[in-house]
């Protein structure tokens, strides 16, 4: 029996994602080898540190501080890039690009800020760079627009891809929590970082969005084209209100693209119970893609984690290692970027239902004094809930669904109210409704 061909394999990254991704090919590499028809075999680890335990067996003789040297090696077929960040872990995916060695990464902050110039290199030096775990952990939805959905126009995507995220809205939801002190639980659950800027101003949903955006609509997407808006300090009244309408709230990648334009976008976002997005609750994800031909498709799944994520990178592996052994590499992105330029469509002019809360003062006149400010900028009122006062209270809550909108006017409309005198003592609470249409 002949040898089977193998294909050496350096990571880079040591930490939980790096650490999963060994012992994945320590538990299932014989399984691969089968379905290959190859060997993926581990050459090297690079770590700045490289004594920590990780909780997984590997030869000493393979852990190296030198990722540049491991990059170099002859024997090393393919790179892993699990540092993450955009300073380091750039300059060795283009190290291993110039050699014309394929890529595996994780690193959306990377793809997003850099990927333009990262898919580039690739295509120059005949290689290839692939990123199925940047986006959704465990879901193959990179694969999907990649290949599943090649042949659809892709009308929309929206997405939870923030684990973080949604299990700071689930529990707030069901347990009646305040935020606070469901990020200090997640936190200390190590579902959130002790900085969780990242996650919960949405910066980490931002730069996924905008690689399903570069996927769907073959451009680059500049992160200064994505609106961006977070969960921070969202309160526990605006989540039961919202129960109260049979909605829910979700932090949503808002995805559209059309004759006038790509839209892309970050927001909590109000979805009716009965949607499937609704239903996506604790640390998993999940994106709604519809596309001309195929109509909608849902992905769902882990969308973080270590075992969610190894699996990802090693689907990727066993992509590249196969692209490897035919002589070929996969399409890459910068092949099938627009021919022409794609406009993005300004922020003010998206047009929206919206969820306003108002803190209004307790008196006659003053919710029509608000409706008719809301009237003048073209913005119709759908329905309107107001809740009984506190004891000894001045303002009273006072929910309104609005009509279709245009954000502009919106903006200004709102403006316009906090800045009455004797209406509200405060800047109205407003969030996006999705039809999903």
């Amino acid at each position: 029996m002949s040898k089977m061909k193998e294909i050496g394999v350096a990571v880079l990254g040591f930490g939980t994602v790096g650490a999963g991704v060994v012992e994945t090919l320590q538990k299932n590499g014989a399984l691969l080898g089968e379905r290959l028809g190859l060997r993926l075999a581990l050459r090297g680890v690079a770590d700045l540190d490289v004594k920590t335990d990780r909780g997984v067996a590997v030869d000493p003789a393979l852990l190296t501080t030198d990722g540049a040297a491991l990059i170099a090696r002859p024997d090393v077929d393919v790179v892993v890039e699990l540092i993450g960040g955009t300073g380091a872990a750039k300059a060795f995916i283009l190290q291993a690009l110039k050699l014309g060695k394929p890529v595996v990464t994780a690193n959306k902050k990377l793809l997003a800020e850099h990927g333009e110039e990262i898919h580039r290199v690739a295509e120059e030096h005949k290689t290839e760079i692939l990123f199925e775990a940047s986006v959704g952990g465990g879901i193959p939805i990179i694969k999907a627009l990649r290949e599943g959905l090649c042949a659809n126009r892709i009308q929309s995507l929206y997405g939870i891809l923030n684990g973080t995220c949604n299990y700071i809205l689930t529990r707030m939801e069901e347990e009646k929590l305040p935020f606070d002190e469901v990020l200090k639980a997640a936190q200390a659950a190590g579902y959130a970082e002790a900085e969780p800027s990242l996650d919960v101003d949405g910066h980490d949903t931002a730069h996924k969005a905008a690689v399903l955006a570069s996927l769907a609509y073959g451009c680059n997407v500049p992160l200064n084209k994505v609106s961006v808006a977070g969960i921070r300090g969202m309160a526990a009244a605006d989540i039961a209100y919202a129960a109260e309408m049979g909605y829910r709230i979700k932090l949503l990648a808002i995805i559209q693209g059309g004759a006038d334009g790509v839209e892309v976008g970050v927001q909590p976002t109000l979805v009716k119970h009965s949607h499937q997005l609704a239903a996506v609750s604790g640390v998993f994800n999940a994106v709604l893609v519809k596309g001309d031909v195929v109509g909608t498709t849902l992905y769902y799944g882990r969308g973080a984690g270590r075992a969610a994520a190894a699996s990802a990178v090693v689907a990727d592996l066993a992509d590249a290692a196969l692209n490897l052994r035919a002589g070929g590499r996969r399409r890459d992105l910068s092949a099938v970027h627009a021919k022409t330029p794609v406009a993005f469509r300004d922020p003010g002019e998206i047009v929206a239902r919206h969820y306003l809360r108002f803190s209004m003062k307790d008196q006659p006149g003053t919710l029509a004094r608000a409706a008719t400010v809301l009237g003048a900028h073209r913005i119709g009122i759908d329905s309107v809930m107001q809740k009984e006062a506190a004891k000894g209270a001045a303002y009273v809550p006072v929910i309104f669904v609005t009509g279709p909108a245009q954000e502009r006017e919106m903006a200004a409309a709102l403006a316009e109210i906090a800045a009455m005198d004797g209406v509200v003592d405060r800047p109205a609470v407003a969030y996006r409704i999705e039809d999903f249409e």
